[in-house]
């Protein structure tokens, strides 16, 4: 167990949607063992976003650069469905759009809004689920019913764009943390697990982010499991098994600009660092947005800032990984390895 100053502390729900602002919304079919999750502001919001993996499958990251015309996004999507899962991103902008929210391109009424959603996917198409689909792929309706759901509270685990996922050769799935610092500012993290590293050290069940473990939140082990040989990768994926792929997005109120919201994601990838091993393989698409939904402001020393959030960030990164991992269960009917079966040592 690990305990923190009585001034810092996880947020009351411990998930992404204790930063002020936002909401989330998760769906997902059962029998093609997929799902969809949309991380939504309840205003524009600035994004930017980090890509580390060698096989990413993103939509619009390149409207984040903060050099283009687009400075805030809509909503942001992870999507199980490899290529198939991008159109997700569709179903959201059709319900957005249809409420009027978006970039607004010109003051003619009779000229729709463009939401702006950018998006990643991961690989769950060889998963065993029933993904003879044809010219109908499920995603679009996914992506319209998980932004119809948005709300401060959802599950972990085997749901949303991480219902499909396997981390490493355990059941991944979704998982979220959120940390509130001493001036109350606030962190949070949600990520879908599909990695091909191990999130658990060899010989044992003791997750590699144990040390960033917040009291009991993902088993409370404790760290002397904490041990690997430099090629002994545990619960890792065969390397012939290329499915993978882990997606996130971190979250704060304070104010951010584009370029210092991509500096936040690129410090918040360190997360996955702490808590898969290997990460970031040829064969991984792993992919960090990064939001800011401005309801504090930035202070006068805004370097200092950006360095402060950025650690926090990923520290509730390497968090949510574990919950996500320590929360799931198999599918219906399924011989899947999940944690909790896990012997202990």
């Amino acid at each position: 167990m690990h305990s923190l100053p009585s001034h810092a502390r996880p947020g009351v729900r411990n998930l992404i949607t204790d930063v002020p602002g936002l909401k989330v919304g998760q769906a997902q079919h059962v029998d093609t063992r997929t799902g969809v999750t949309v991380i939504l502001p309840d205003a524009r919001a600035v994004c930017a976003c980090d890509v580390r993996g060698g096989a990413p499958g993103t939509r619009e990251t390149d409207a984040l650069a903060p050099e283009n015309l687009v400075d805030a996004v809509d909503a942001i999507v992870l999507s199980g469905g490899s290529v198939y899962g991008l159109a997700a991103a569709d179903g959201a902008a059709a319900w957005l759009g249809a409420r009027g929210r978006g970039y607004i391109v010109s003051q003619d009424p009779a000229v729709p809004v463009s939401p702006v959603i950018p998006a990643a996917i991961l690989f769950d198409l060889a998963n065993g689920g029933d993904k003879a689909w044809g010219e109908n792929p499920p995603y679009r309706a996914l992506g319209m019913a998980a932004i119809a759901a948005a709300s401060e509270s959802f599950e972990l685990g085997t749901a949303g764009a991480g219902y499909g996922a396997m981390a490493g050769s355990l059941k991944g799935g979704i998982g979220s943390a959120s940390i509130m610092a001493s001036d109350e500012i606030v962190v949070g993290a949600i990520v879908a697990i599909n990695s091909f590293g191990s999130v658990v050290a060899p010989g044992g069940r003791t997750f590699w982010a144990t040390p960033f473990e917040i009291g009991d939140e993902f088993g409370g082990l404790g760290p002397s499991g904490l041990c690997a040989s430099p090629e002994d990768w545990g619960f890792s994926k065969g390397a012939a098994d290329r499915r993978n792929t882990t997606i996130a997005c971190v979250a704060t109120d304070v104010a951010l600009t584009p370029a210092q919201a991509r500096r936040v994601a690129v410090m918040a990838q360190d997360g996955l660092a702490r808590a898969i091993r290997p990460v970031h393989a040829p064969f991984d698409g792993d992919v960090v947005f990064a939001i800011s939904t401005t309801h504090r402001p930035m202070p006068e020393a805004a370097d200092d800032m950006v360095a402060r959030l950025g650690s926090l960030a990923a520290d509730c990164l390497a968090r949510a990984i574990a919950r996500g991992v320590f929360e799931a269960t198999p599918w219906h009917g399924a011989n899947v390895v999940c944690w909790r079966a896990l012997r202990a040592e």
